[in-house]
C-alpha cells in the first residue's frame, strides 16, 4: 500500500448506537451448541468431557450452561449420550436450575470459598464414580486453554487445579485415556465455538457495540488535567462485566507494577492508552494527548510516518483482503508484507477469535492452514512495537458472514442489520476503505484512528 495515500484530516466521527438491548441466546441456539459438541466428541471417540470453570476461565462451561460459577469452581460432565452433570460449590447450587441444558446436580463443597460449611462432603472420586466415569475409556479434560507447543505432548498439559485432575485420574479404570480436549471447543478448524449463527452474532454484537461506544466517549472526553480514573469511568457501561483489565494509562505505564487507572492527571504531550472489552468485543486506542504533529516529542517527530500510518495501512489491508476460505497463514503473510515484523516489532497473531472471552484462539499464525469461516468473530489485533516510539492501536471487532448468514441476520435482526449497514457505509464513504464483502462490522469504531486525542475531529482516511 502507498502510505502517502493515507491522510490525517478533518473527518466526521462514526455514528454511535445507544440504547441497544442485549439479545439473549435462544433455546434452539443452546441445543445447536450441544449438538455441535456431541458431534465433535463422536468424531474423536470421546466417552465424556469434563469441563472446568471459574470466574476467569468459564467460557467453555458457559457455552453449554449459560452461566459461570463466579467466585467458585465448577465442573460440567458431558457424556457422549448427551447426559450432563454439574458439580458445584455451596453458592452456585441454585444455578443448576437455571442451566440452559438439562443437568443433574452434584454438590462439591471443595469448590466453595475457604471456611464455608463442608456439608454433604464427598471426595471428588465418589462424585465422578456416581457420574459413570469409571466405565469410560476415553475422557476429555477441558479447561480454557488449548496448548500448541511444538516440544511436548499438548494432550497431557492441563490447566485445571491439580486436585481435580488428580481425582479424575484416580477415577478412571486401568487403560482408560484422559487428555486435554479444549480443542473441541476452540480450535480454528471445525470446532464448536469458532463459528456463530445469526442469534449468536446478535448476542455478541451487544458487547462489541458497547465497547466502541465507551472508547469513542473516552476519546472525546480526553483533556489535560483529568485523571486516569476519571477517564476510566467512560470505559465501563451498563453494569457489564469487563473481559479485560480496563486501561486508562498516561505517561509511563506499569509504575510500581500497577495495571489499573490511578488519579494521575493526563498531561499534554504524554502518550495515552485506553482499552475496554465486554463479551463479544474489545476496543482499544493508543496515541498522544496533543492536538497536532508539531507537539510530538523531539525524538518522535516522525511518529506518523514511522508508526501510525503504517499501522493504519495494515488495518486497512486486513479489512479489504480478509475473506471466507482464506488460510490463516495467508493473512499472516499479508500482514508481514505490509508491516514487516523486523521493522515494526509486532509479535502476536494479527487477528484472533473472540466470543465470551476477549481472546479465544486464532487461526491466523505463521504457516497456518486453518481457513477463515463464515460465522467467525474476529478482533483486529495488530500491535506494533517500535523502540523509542509510542505505540498505536485501533483494535475492534468484526464478523465474517457469507451471503446466507447475512440474509439470515437481515431477516431475523433488522435493527442489527441497519447498524451493520451504517457502519459499512461509514467505512466506505468516510474512511474510503473498500471493505471485504465478507466482513460485517460489529462495532462502530472499526478502523477509526485518531492518533492525537486533542484533535477530536481528525482521523486517518484512505
Amino acid at each position: 500500500m502507498d502510505f502517502s495515500a493515507l491522510q490525517l484530516q478533518t473527518t466526521v466521527a462514526p455514528h454511535q448506537f445507544s440504547g441497544v438491548a442485549p439479545v439473549p441466546l435462544t433455546d434452539a441456539t443452546m441445543q445447536e451448541r450441544k449438538d455441535k459438541l456431541l458431534a465433535r466428541m463422536a468424531v474423536e471417540g470421546y466417552d465424556a468431557l469434563i469441563i472446568y470453570a471459574d470466574k476467569e476461565h468459564g467460557s467453555n462451561f458457559e457455552y453449554l450452561t449459560g452461566f459461570i460459577p463466579r467466585f467458585e469452581e465448577g465442573l460440567l460432565v458431558l457424556a457422549k449420550d448427551g447426559a450432563a452433570t454439574v458439580i458445584l460449590g455451596n453458592e452456585n447450587l441454585k444455578m443448576a436450575a437455571h442451566s440452559r441444558i438439562p443437568v443433574t446436580l452434584k454438590h462439591c463443597p471443595y469448590f466453595s470459598l475457604p471456611n464455608q460449611p463442608m456439608d454433604n462432603e464427598k471426595p471428588l472420586e465418589v462424585l465422578f464414580a456416581e457420574s459413570g466415569l469409571g466405565d469410560m475409556h476415553r475422557v476429555g479434560i477441558v479447561g480454557w486453554k488449548m496448548f500448541t507447543s511444538g516440544q511436548v505432548d499438548n494432550k497431557q498439559l492441563f490447566d485445571l487445579p491439580w486436585f481435580i485432575v488428580d481425582a479424575i485420574k484416580n477415577s478412571l479404570s486401568a487403560g482408560a485415556v484422559s487428555e486435554n480436549a479444549a480443542h473441541l471447543f476452540i480450535d480454528g478448524d471445525n470446532d464448536a465455538r469458532t463459528t456463530n449463527n445469526a442469534n449468536e452474532i446478535a448476542h455478541y454484537e451487544y458487547g462489541a457495540n458497547l465497547a466502541s461506544n465507551c472508547i469513542l466517549n473516552a476519546m472525546n472526553a480526553v483533556e489535560p488535567g483529568m485523571s486516569e480514573a476519571a477517564l476510566g469511568t467512560y470505559l465501563t457501561a451498563e453494569g457489564q462485566y469487563n473481559t479485560v483489565v480496563t486501561i486508562a494509562a498516561t505517561g509511563q505505564r506499569f509504575e510500581k507494577a500497577n495495571l489499573y487507572p490511578t488519579h494521575k492527571p493526563l498531561q499534554r504531550g504524554q502518550p495515552l492508552s485506553m482499552t475496554t472489552g465486554f463479551k463479544g468485543g474489545l476496543s482499544s486506542r493508543t496515541g498522544f494527548v496533543i492536538a497536532s504533529e508539531s507537539e510530538l516529542p523531539d525524538t518522535q517527530k516522525d511518529y506518523l510516518e514511522r508508526v501510525a500510518k503504517p499501522y493504519f495501512a495494515g488495518v486497512v489491508t486486513w479489512l479489504e483482503n480478509i475473506r471466507i476460505g482464506m488460510k490463516g497463514g495467508e493473512m499472516y503473510s499479508l500482514m508481514e508484507s505490509i508491516l514487516p515484523k523486523e521493522k515494526y516489532g509486532w509479535h502476536l497473531n494479527p487477528g484472533h477469535l473472540s466470543a465470551d472471552e476477549e481472546w479465544m484462539s486464532s487461526p491466523i499464525y505463521k504457516h497456518s492452514t486453518q481457513t477463515l469461516k463464515s460465522g467467525m468473530i474476529l478482533q483486529i489485533d495488530i500491535i506494533p512495537s517500535v523502540p523509542g516510539y509510542t505505540g498505536t492501536s485501533a483494535e475492534e471487532s468484526v464478523a465474517l458472514a457469507d451471503v446466507a448468514l447475512q440474509d439470515e441476520i437481515k431477516c431475523a435482526y433488522p435493527e442489527l442489520w441497519a447498524r451493520i449497514e451504517t457502519r459499512k457505509r461509514y467505512l466506505k464513504d468516510v474512511l474510503k476503505i473498500e471493505l471485504s464483502a465478507d466482513v460485517i462490522p460489529l462495532s462502530s469504531a472499526v478502523a477509526y484512528l485518531r492518533p492525537f486525542f486533542l484533535a477530536k475531529d481528525k482521523a486517518f482516511t484512505c
